[in-house]
This record gives structure tokens, C-alpha cells and sequence, in this order.
């Protein structure tokens, strides 16, 4: 058995994403009745989408990274946690003793709750199990046992799927990409935070007419307020406050130009990639509801894919590189901080992402939830980095010169680590039981009344929904 999970994970690991994701489409299309044909087109169509998608995004990150590097260099900040990257927390999940178990654990789950119709997604984004893994192994370090860690790697695998479901419809909505959802954690973990200051917002005179939203900035501005032009804009502003002092004035000149070019060819690239993965889907989520309509009637399968197709929207792009600086300002002023950020900070899209739906693009809405989530991230990271360097170590990662202790906004900085650790230091198997109740009590209020929750999540009612298109028909018809 051993044999067979050591070389699966190798397989995982030597194909990444981007060729395992076509095979694992490509066989559930045909499982669910897609012609062959169509199947193998959908898959490679989806397969150079994420290829796409992950070269705007390296371009992406890369620029942010350099950014986020000289901003903090300028600051002289000195900590003694040191964040890793979201790559590193991924080598020491999977490098972990419960990463050599969770892929099957995590196919389990989903297939279990799926036959007992507790969830309508079915995970197809495989290489991401890894963040369970990773929460598994900082279980497997608080606690020294392997069953502890492949439990709460299963409790958050069926996590994933409850917040999967609840956003779907919401993202489905914003994003204009039906039939999925995304079961990733890291960026779902944010929508009870903005659920609630969202609530407060409304309810501050002055601050709930703030409505900063990239639509109605490129309508104010006209071509200056389009996408591309806000993302070169933004980037000539972080090129700016970066590489004022890189050099002579034509070495910042190229600096920071090429700052703004940059993140404006992301602002264009990166939704025209989403389209491109949206062409590859539709038939194979055509051939899910086919294949569940025939045999349960109404019931909806949703695709559960990574959460880097919701970072296209300009909104999403346009807040993230705000809090850039802002993470890094954070890292200075709050009292009690240890860590110091480089490699992840390029990240924060995927951390706010999930906000746009609920709170309707408002950018400025979306810096203030990404704000208060990333300060509340920085006192997680500091409770969770002894584990997290322990099982860095107990997985044979290499540490860092100077760094006493590590961590890494993906998955470091999360509540939901957090909490699961806290329950089970503090109460051992009664704790493990307690996080398993409280999610199957989830579950069970979401099924409930599942509408309520993702209008919660940011969901219009269906009447709401099609006015536009209703509208639309009548002006033609007209």
C-alpha cells in the first residue's frame, strides 16, 4: 500500500498541475458520457488555459515579488519569521508522513459526500490537496500522531466542499462561469470575515456610499478607468514607492515602466486566459448535468476547480495590488509581529478573490476586508509558525539562512488552521470530535436553507438574476 501511495504522490508531483488536470477532465468527462472527441478537446482546451493562466500569473507574481522585496528592503524590517512561500508550504504538505495519504483521502471524502448528497461538488483540482495535507501535518506536529493528522486532513477536505457549495452560485453569478465551483480553501476562508464587515460597512453613514468599483471608475475616467490603463497606473505607482532609490534615474525610469507595463498586460491577459478555460469547461459541465439529470432528476454537479480562475477580475487585481504595500506597512505596526513577508505576498489575489462576489467589486470595500483579514493573518502566523517550522523539518525542508522559525501566507496565515490546532491542543480527541460536529452541523444548516447562505455569500435572488436579461429581450424585441 505504501508502494502504491509513494508512487501516486510522484506521479502528482512529477506531472503538476497543468498535466494532471487535463487527465483527471478528460476521465471524468468520458465517466460521465462525453463523446471521446469532445472529452479530449475539452481537456487540452482547459490544460492550456491553467498553462495560460499560470504564465500571467508567474508574470504576475514575479513582479509583485520584486516589488514587494525592494519595499521591504527600503524599510529595513528585521523579524525572525520568515515567509517561505505558498511552493514551500506545498513541498513540505506533500513531503509530510499525511501527504503520502491524502490524495486518497481526500477522493474519499468527496465521493462519500457526494453519494450522501451532502455536497454538489465534485473536486476535480486534485494537485491542491495538498492544503489539506498541510493542516494535516501541523495536526501530526501539535499532536505526534499520524491518525490525528489524516483525520483533520479529511474534516478539512470536506470543509473545502461545504465552502465550495455555499460560494458557488455567487461566484457562478459575478464570475460569468457556471457549472463550477472552488473548493480552496485559502480563498474561501475569507468569506465569513467579509460577510460580517460587510454588514458593519452598510451600516456606517458616509462609508456605505463608498462605491469605488472598477466599472464605475472606467465610466468616470473613460479610457483611464479601463482595465489596462488601471493596471498600468497602479503599477507605475508600486514601481514608484519600490525603486525610488534603485539607482540613477534611467535605471528607475526602466524600473518602474516596466512595473507598469507588466501589470497592465496582466489586467488584460489574465481574463482572456478565463475564457478560454470557460471554453474547455462548458462541455464537460454540459455532460455533468446530463449524466446527474438522467439519474437523480434535478439535482446539479458542480466542476470544483482552483481558485486562480477567479483572480482575472480587474477588481480582484486592482485591490490585491493595494494591499501590497499595505501587507507590508501591517508587518511594521502591529504590535507583538515576528514575521517579515517576501515570497507570498504575491499571493494576496487568491486570499481576496472570493470577496468580489459578496461585496460587488467594490475595490475599496475589498482593500478593507483584505486589510483587517491579512492583520488578523499576521497574529495566526505568529501562533502557527513553531508548527510550521516542525513539520518543515520533520519533512526534511531546508531551511532558510537567519530564519529561527517559518511560515507563509498560503496556508500560515489562516483562521481555519488555526482554530482546528487551538480545539485539538486544547482538548485532544474531544477537540477532533467537536471540529467534526461542528462541520457536519454545517452541513446540515447550509442544507437547510442553502438559499439563504448564498445570498449570505453574495448571491442574487433568480428574479434578480435574469432582470437583465429579461430587459435585454425587450429592448430587442422593441
Amino acid at each position: 500500500m505504501d508502494s502504491f501511495l509513494t508512487g501516486l504522490k510522484a506521479a502528482v508531483d512529477t506531472l503538476g498541475a497543468t498535466v494532471l488536470l487535463p487527465i483527471v477532465i478528460f476521465i471524468i468527462a468520458v465517466v460521465l458520457g462525453a463523446k471521446v472527441g469532445k472529452a479530449f478537446r475539452a481537456a487540452i482546451t482547459i490544460g492550456v488555459a491553467f498553462i495560460g493562466i499560470n504564465l500571467v500569473l508567474g508574470l504576475m507574481l514575479g513582479s509583485i515579488g520584486d516589488v514587494a522585496k525592494a519595499i521591504v528592503t527600503n524599510t529595513g524590517i528585521q523579524r525572525d519569521i520568515v515567509d517561505v512561500g505558498w511552493p514551500s508550504a506545498a513541498a513540505i504538505a506533500f513531503g509530510s508522513s499525511v501527504g503520502l495519504w491524502v490524495i486518497p483521502i481526500g477522493i474519499a471524502v468527496n465521493i462519500a459526500l457526494l453519494l450522501l448528497r451532502w455536497t454538489r461538488t465534485l473536486n476535480v483540482d486534485v494537485w491542491n490537496f495538498w492544503h489539506f495535507a498541510f493542516v494535516g501535518s501541523l495536526a501530526t506536529a501539535a499532536t505526534g500522531s499520524l491518525g490525528y493528522g489524516l483525520a483533520v486532513a479529511a474534516l478539512v477536505a470536506a470543509l473545502a466542499l461545504l465552502f465550495a457549495d455555499w460560494s458557488a452560485r455567487a461566484v457562478q453569478q459575478f464570475y460569468g462561469i457556471p457549472g463550477v465551483s472552488v473548493p480552496h480553501l485559502a480563498s474561501a476562508q475569507i468569506l465569513p470575515i467579509a460577510i460580517v464587515l460587510n454588514w458593519v460597512m452598510d451600516r456606517i453613514p458616509g462609508i456605505n456610499k463608498i462605491n469605488i468599483s472598477t466599472e464605475t471608475i472606467e465610466k468616470r475616467f473613460g479610457v483611464f478607468g479601463e482595465p489596462v490603463v488601471l493596471g498600468l497606473i497602479i503599477g507605475l505607482v508600486l514601481g514608484l514607492i519600490a525603486y525610488y532609490n534603485a539607482g540613477d534615474f534611467g535605471t528607475v525610469l526602466s524600473k518602474v515602466l516596466t512595473t507598469g507595463m507588466t501589470l497592465a498586460a496582466v489586467m488584460l491577459l489574465l481574463p482572456r486566459m478565463v475564457k478560454v478555460l470557460m471554453e474547455g469547461l462548458l462541455p464537460v459541465s454540459d455532460a455533468a448535468q446530463e449524466f446527474v439529470r438522467k439519474r437523480t432528476g434535478d439535482r446539479e454537479l458542480l466542476v470544483g476547480l482552483d481558485s486562480a480562475i477567479l483572480i482575472g477580475h480587474p477588481a480582484a487585481i486592482s485591490s490585491s495590488l493595494i494591499l501590497v504595500p499595505i501587507a507590508i506597512v501591517l508587518s511594521i505596526i502591529l504590535p507583538g509581529n515576528r514575521v517579515i513577508l517576501f515570497a507570498d505576498l504575491a499571493v494576496i489575489p487568491f486570499i481576496v478573490a472570493m470577496t468580489a462576489p459578496l461585496l460587488k467589486g467594490n475595490v475599496f470595500r475589498m482593500v478593507i476586508v483584505g486589510t483587517v483579514t491579512l492583520a488578523l493573518g499576521f497574529y495566526v502566523a505568529n501562533a502557527l509558525a513553531p508548527l510550521f517550522t516542525s513539520a518543515a523539518v520533520s519533512s526534511g525542508f531546508e531551511m532558510p539562512a537567519n530564519a529561527v522559525q517559518i511560515t507563509s501566507v498560503v496556508d500560515g496565515f489562516l483562521w481555519i488552521p488555526y482554530v482546528i490546532i487551538e480545539a485539538i491542543q486544547g482538548l485532544a480527541i474531544a477537540g477532533l470530535v467537536l471540529i467534526a460536529a461542528v462541520i457536519a452541523l454545517l452541513f446540515v444548516l447550509y442544507r437547510r436553507n442553502s438559499a439563504a447562505w448564498e445570498r449570505a455569500a453574495g448571491a442574487e435572488d433568480e428574479a434578480e438574476e435574469a432582470a437583465p436579461a429579461i430587459r435585454a429581450k425587450a429592448t430587442v424585441n422593441a
